[in-house]
Order: structure tokens, then C-alpha cells, then sequence
């Protein structure tokens, strides 16, 4: 069976949940035209930050994401990804629950908001 591509498995996981694109865009603040431009195949290669948002919304896998996208190669190696800190953290966050990436999601928002002292 083939792999399908990013947009529809992207497409199916918002179905699977009943969502509409503007659902989606409540939930993640990506604008449902480029949702939807995504989902059509007409944005091949979204950036890895939607990605990651949608990975965790939808509970997929985000180095298939990646990969799908063509930001990662077939047998590269994880510590490729992790040569920033922001690769780092991405990497990291790929090894943990859902619930777990929600918790720290919520933490960097208050962090940004000013909400730690």
C-alpha cells in the first residue's frame, strides 16, 4: 500500500475528528485557506512549526509529517534534526505523549505572555 500524501492524511485526520478547516483554525490559528491549500496539495512544503501544530492537534506522527513534506530525508539521523535548539526541542517533544506536548505548548504560551517570573 502506498504512503499517502501529506495533504490527505491531513484531510482524513481533520475528517476522522469531524472538524471543519475553520475548526481547525480556531484550534490552531493557521488560517483555513492555507489549511485547505495544504490539504489540496497545493502547498507541497509547509513549514515544520504548521506541522508540528498539526501533528499535535491531530496526534500524528510529526517526523512522518516531515518527511511527507520533504523536510527530511529517509535515513537521516535524529541528531540532524536536533542541530538547533528549536530542532532540539522538536525532537523532544516527538518522544512524548500527547498530553505531555499539550503540557509544555502550555507552558511556551505562558512563557511568550509573560506569565513566569
Amino acid at each position: 500500500m502506498s504512503t499517502p500524501a501529506l495533504g490527505e492524511l491531513l484531510a482524513a485526520a481533520r475528517r476522522k475528528r469531524r472538524w471543519t478547516l475553520r475548526e481547525v483554525e480556531r484550534r490552531t490559528g493557521i488560517h483555513n485557506a492555507h489549511l485547505s491549500q495544504i490539504e489540496k496539495g497545493g502547498i507541497e512544503r509547509p513549514a515544520p512549526n504548521l506541522l508540528w501544530t498539526l501533528s499535535a492537534l491531530y496526534e500524528l506522527d510529526y517526523a512522518k509529517l516531515l518527511s511527507l513534506a520533504g523536510h527530511a530525508q529517509a535515513g537521516s539521523s535524529p541528531r540532524d534534526a536536533s542541530r538547533s535548539p528549536a530542532g532540539a526541542a522538536l525532537r523532544a517533544m516527538g518522544d512524548l505523549a500527547p498530553e505531555e506536548q499539550r503540557a509544555v505548548l502550555a507552558f511556551i504560551d505562558e512563557l511568550k505572555s509573560g506569565g513566569m517570573s
